[in-house]
């Protein structure tokens, strides 16, 4: 099952003409395509799935999806992979460049 992950967009830049944007979620951020919801700036929550912004959404929406997901144990990944990045001397916050998605799901899962 591919889920959509809600996370905070941090930060703003284009690439050969599309926009992105940094994505934090919880600990770790991640670059996200933002051609989706052009109207999304810095501040906003927006709805991630597979690389893509496919929606915003506000403080509070985004508070009660991560809680569901928390309970129903599909944070895992996100909150394993920011355990590793502090363990390893890194900072959680550091995007590491790969966007989610680039094996072709959210996580690496299908």
């Amino acid at each position: 099952m591919c889920l959509a992950i809600p996370g905070e967009l941090v930060e703003l830049a284009e690439k050969e003409g599309l926009r992105f944007g940094k994505v934090r979620f919880g600990g770790i951020s991640r670059e996200v395509c933002l051609e989706y919801q052009p109207d999304a700036k810095v501040g906003d929550f927006v709805l991630v799935h597979v690389g893509f912004a496919i929606s915003t959404l506000n403080r509070a929406e985004a508070e009660r999806t991560l809680e569901v997901l928390r309970q129903i144990g599909q944070t895992s990944e996100l909150e394993a992979e920011d355990a590793a990045r502090l363990a390893l001397g890194g900072d959680a916050m550091e995007s590491d460049g790969e966007q989610p998605g680039a094996t072709g799901t959210e996580g690496g899962r299908r």
